[in-house]
């Protein structure tokens, strides 16, 4: 729809991951924020601390496979965001009790929180849809991750 933010304005090629690696939400944190573009952070042991410190106010997990773990900094330049998927799950103290299957991280800076609203309505408001959630766990890989956010931000109704 005009004027809204996309999915893939917020990522770029580099921040989609399929097949995170991380066993826990320690190590699946630590993954995706690796992960952010480099021209979008200035440190990125001080972005994953708040990260970290956001997380440990409540979870992020926020039900039905999906995280969005997020922080703002003084250390981040622009708004950046990376999309990690981890087929088999993992415990991220999920508000369901269930594992989370899907990770957006999003991290802006300090003093604008605009975007940064806007792109936690959009990424939600995408991920409620089940088939669409069930799509990115089944993607084989990045490309078809990719592919199948395009398809869906170019519903009528999305």
């Amino acid at each position: 729809a005009e004027g809204q933010m996309t999915l893939m304005e917020i990522l770029s090629g580099s921040s989609v991951i399929v097949g995170l690696k991380g066993q826990d939400k320690h190590e699946i944190l630590q993954e995706i924020v690796e992960a952010v573009d480099e021209q979008k952070i200035t440190d990125r042991e001080k972005v994953l601390e708040a990260v970290r410190q956001r997380e440990e106010i409540m979870s992020t997990g926020i039900g039905h496979g999906i995280a969005i773990p997020h922080g703002k900094s003084e250390y981040v330049k622009e708004l950046g965001g990376v999309l990690g998927i981890k087929r088999e799950g993992v415990d991220f103290d999920s508000l369901d009790g269930k594992s989370t299957f899907i990770f957006f991280l999003l991290v802006s800076p300090l003093d604008v929180s605009g975007p940064h609203i806007k792109a936690l309505a959009r990424i939600s408001r995408l991920l409620k849809g089940e088939d669409f959630r069930k799509r990115l766990i089944d993607a084989a890989d990045k490309e078809e991750a990719i592919s199948c956010i395009i398809e869906e931000e170019e519903k009528p109704y999305a």
